[in-house]
């Protein structure tokens, strides 16, 4: 992987959101490569094509690519509020690579987020447009990074260093076992992973977990059995592999 983009192909363009578009997506297509396959290989997608930018020629995994020049570790900007909750209802989130560019249009961060990950607790509604916009009233939404676990944020390159391939593959390997579980189990799932990351221990108690009841009393506030839930979802964790019990409510990470 080369991190150095060309400004030339975008000789002709005047827009500067425009010339930010064709110059990262073309690096993209020489570039980025398969996670979920040896492949090398990803192919454009037509112009406008829904929610994708990048389809694997050999496996058909599909990839969309944002870019920006500053970068956010708490939130990305992403398009309208309903067709992203539809699209992750119907199960037809692409994976996502967040792009950050220098002005020298060198490549400094690349994250992929896994397409399982996508849950609607990790999206965040915008305010509507105001009557004076030319799209009044529409919603838009931030992808809020840091409601994802570690797990399902996978860098690629990272302050301009490059994560080796076959790393690269082997995290997103890692995540397939949730595969397995229904959008509404995996987003439980998902939460209970993040407060347990978010404790910042390899070992951790169920009652750090609890500590963190607010967060889902918030996310599912009809549900009146928040502790056996949590209880239950670190059950599965432990079945699809990603924590092993020590006993006496003591937990442990396994990655």
């Amino acid at each position: 992987m080369i991190l150095t983009m060309d400004p030339a192909v975008a000789d002709g363009y005047s827009s500067r959101s425009q010339i930010a578009r064709v110059i990262t997506e073309s690096w993209g297509s020489v570039h980025l490569y398969c996670a979920a396959c040896p492949s090398e290989c990803l192919s454009r997608m037509r112009t406008n094509s829904p929610a994708s930018d990048y389809v694997c020629c050999n496996c058909g995994a599909r990839y969309q690519l944002k870019s920006a020049s500053r970068w956010n570790d708490r939130r990305v900007v992403d398009a309208g509020y309903s067709a992203m909750i539809k699209a992750i209802q119907d199960g037809k989130t692409p994976n996502l690579v967040f792009l950050q560019y220098d002005t020298n249009w060198l490549v400094v961060n690349l994250l992929l987020v896994p397409a399982l990950f996508f849950v609607p607790s990790i999206i965040e509604k915008r305010k509507p447009l105001g009557q004076e916009a030319r799209r009044a009233g529409w919603i838009g939404c931030n992808i809020l990074l840091s409601a994802i676990p570690p797990e399902g944020r996978i860098r690629v390159v990272h302050n301009r260093i490059i994560t080796p391939a076959g790393s690269v593959r082997e995290n997103y390997d890692a995540t397939k076992p949730l595969s397995s579980l229904k959008l509404e189990a995996r987003g439980w799932t998902l939460e209970v992973l993040s407060a347990a990351r978010s404790i910042g221990t390899v070992e951790f108690s169920l009652e750090e977990v609890y500590a963190r009841e607010p967060r889902f009393r918030e996310l599912y506030p009809a549900n009146r059995f928040i502790r056996p839930k949590i209880r239950q979802q670190l059950q599965v964790l432990r079945n699809i592999g990603y924590i092993e019990f020590l006993g006496g409510g003591r937990y442990r990470f396994l990655r």
